[in-house]
């Protein structure tokens, strides 16, 4: 196949490789498309401290990012326009503060903050993995001591589903694919499985006593 070298050819390939946001990279392939984000700047009173702590956890729950003090970044979905617009509007109405939303899709560095969001969602993905670990000690601390007992089971279903709903939190926010998800949700499955296991000693256990 031939390649043409002529100059207004070359003109029309620099104008279309130009437009360069960071996102549709190869690192990056849950952003093939541009990303939407919107970017929550506010300034609240110094005092009560409990303002600026209340707008953190608020943030922190949405999955949001700081991109520097007093501006949290988070991508666009229906849910985080509501969360966003909404404590926007407390800001300004209820603390006394002033507080811009806006509304982007081209980012220079976009890239990093891809990077950043995901790995706030490891960071919590990375929590879960740890706790699975320690739900699997715990069955087989259960099991060494051979309580197979129907109140144990039950605290080990509670246990699991809260780990559950814990990553289906995360899942929730994490709309950019972090890299752990998959493994936490190998993990659970792995959880599961302990639990079914221990479930059927119980049961062994109380035939044996019958």
């Amino acid at each position: 196949m031939s390649v043409s070298t002529n100059k207004p050819a070359a003109k029309s390939t620099a104008k279309q490789a130009a437009p360069d946001h960071g996102t549709g990279t190869p690192e990056h392939p849950a952003t093939q498309q541009s990303v939407t984000w919107l970017i929550l700047v506010y300034r609240v009173p110094s005092e009560p401290t409990r303002l600026r702590a209340a707008v953190w956890r608020r943030l922190r729950n949405l999955g949001a990012i700081y991109m520097q003090n007093s501006a949290a970044a988070v991508p666009r979905t229906a849910q985080s326009e509501r969360a966003m617009r909404t404590l926007r509007n407390e800001i300004v109405e209820s603390m006394a503060g002033k507080a811009f939303l806006v509304n982007s899709t081209s980012i220079i560095g976009e890239n990093e903050l891809v990077d950043m969001f995901n790995e706030a969602r490891n960071d919590e993905y990375e929590e879960i993995l740890d706790k699975c670990r320690d739900f699997h000690a715990g069955v087989e601390k259960e099991v060494k001591e051979e309580h197979f007992t129907y109140g144990e089971l039950e605290e080990n279903e509670e246990d699991l589903g809260k780990l559950r709903g814990w990553y289906e939190k995360v899942k929730a926010r994490d709309v950019l694919g972090a890299p752990l998800a998959g493994k936490v949700a190998e993990a659970l499955e792995e959880c599961t499985t302990t639990l079914e296991e221990f479930a059927a000693r119980v049961y062994e256990a109380d035939n044996a006593a019958m």
